[in-house]
């Protein structure tokens, strides 16, 4: 009988106990693998994430929610800002180009976005779209393939969006039975975001009877019939980017203004997207707008930056529970074949009376931790990257995170060496102990 075979019979004579084994080196590979993909699609969702834009420019708060809100569509703005913003940084000798957005609706979910269709030519190479054409007028849009695969859009769909970051229940949609277009209307949307700006706000509404509720709540009503009037019609549909863009709607900047009503002069943006013509010219501009009139602006590299120290100070507690695991699943080998040598000490005995060198005996220990470990990894690995496809869409609608399962990186490999030569240390200690002993010895026990 080959070693191969010999090995397969013990485990299978032991298949219980060889099963948990399996089992824990199995769960423990595929948290590392699952943790390995989501650090691998952080890191590689911030740098694609804000492109050429070295420079954003907006309200006085977090630069790390300024940034967050801007590029990856996460969290509220941090404000608005005067139009003459933009201006000025368009004029800025030391400015390649300069873009405008504007933010604060939604539709089911998904943040309503407001930008020059330049933006996508700087941003993608020329900005083409997987079907349909650009936005030229306000109400037109352009959706992220997400978005479209998500809500089943396509190119003519019609929408009314939601005010806030967040759509409310109440807020139903409505199809047109002629037309079979996708329509958003219904219940009127509270104004969350500007309930904490104005303190005590809340308890004015609760409490204010009389002309000041009354106020209140014509004021609400007003902004869900505005929003509610207002159509937009899906012009075309962007091809996939992965990144936070994949997960948006594109319309024109004054698409905030046109909904609300605004004159001129009530005007505002959310934020400036700056393409620097050089980093001199990105150091001048913020000198001359950082703190000006309740203006920020911000290095984008560096507000990613600190997300990305934030995320390594929790992956360092996630590596600490990795480990953890890592030693139980090596505990489980050891314990495994601590048994499997106790059980066939006779057995041992006999092949070395029958001429079998300690070294095959060796080997039939440590190949059956190898193979268990093996087959665990194998089973983990597949789990890994399960799980990985299973919270792909989950992730990527919360965070902006966009894993790629079945995606094999350089960290697979130290995976797999890590995970066999877990297992054949595990084995050694037993492995040793039989290689000692003489036969007759091994027999008698």
């Amino acid at each position: 009988m080959s070693l191969f075979h010999l090995t397969l019979r013990n485990i299978w004579h032991r298949r219980f106990l060889s099963l948990l084994t399996v089992g824990a080196v199995a769960v423990t590979v595929a948290f590392i693998v699952l943790l390995s993909l989501s650090r691998e699609s952080v890191e590689e969702g911030a740098k694609r994430g804000y492109g050429p834009f070295d420079l954003v420019i907006g309200a006085a708060g977090s630069e790390t929610q300024l940034v967050l809100n801007t590029f990856y569509h996460v969290g509220a703005p941090t404000g608005n800002i005067p139009l003459a913003v933009l201006e000025q940084a368009q004029a800025d000798a030391g400015v390649d180009q300069a873009y405008a957005m504007t933010a604060g609706d939604n539709y089911k979910g998904f943040p309503i976005v407001g930008i020059d269709p330049g933006y996508f030519a700087v941003r993608y190479d020329g900005g083409r779209l997987q079907e349909g054409a650009m936005y030229a007028s306000t109400g037109e849009t352009i959706v992220g393939a997400y978005v479209a695969r998500t809500l089943g859009l396509q190119v003519g769909d019609t929408f009314a969006g939601a005010h806030g970051l967040v759509q409310e229940e109440g807020h139903e949609d409505h199809h047109d039975d002629d037309h079979d277009d996708v329509h958003g209307g219904g219940a009127e949307e509270h104004e969350d975001q500007h309930e904490s700006a104005a303190g005590g706000h809340g308890e004015e509404q609760t409490s204010g009877a009389g002309e000041d509720g009354d106020a209140h709540a014509a004021g609400g009503t007003e902004e869900a019939h505005a929003h509610e009037s207002f159509r937009y019609t899906v012009a075309g549909i962007l091809p996939e980017l992965h990144t936070p863009d994949d997960r948006a709607v594109f319309t024109t900047t004054d698409y905030a203004w046109a909904v609300h009503g605004l004159t001129p002069e009530e005007r505002e943006i959310t934020a400036v997207l700056v393409k620097p013509a050089s980093l001199l010219g990105a150091h001048a501009l913020k000198e001359a707008l950082d703190g000006e009139n309740g203006v920020q602006a911000v290095y984008t590299s560096h507000a990613v930056g600190d997300v990305l120290n934030a995320v390594d100070q929790g992956s360092k507690l996630v590596g600490v529970l990795t480990a953890i695991c890592v030693l139980l699943a090596a505990v489980a080998i050891l314990l495994s074949l601590i048994a499997a040598a106790g059980e066939r000490t006779k057995d041992v005995g006999l092949l070395r009376l029958l001429g079998k060198s300690r070294a095959y005996v060796w080997l039939t220990l440590t190949s059956e931790g190898i193979l268990v470990t093996a087959a665990g990894l194998l089973a983990g690995l597949v789990l890994g990257h399960a799980g990985a496809a299973m919270l792909k869409d989950a992730l990527f609608a919360q965070a902006g995170i966009q894993i790629q399962p079945f995606h094999f990186t350089s960290e697979h490999v130290l995976i797999i060496l890590g995970a066999l030569a877990i297992g054949l240390l595990s084995s050694l200690g037993p492995a040793f102990r039989m290689y000692r002993q003489h036969p007759l010895a091994l027999f008698k026990s």
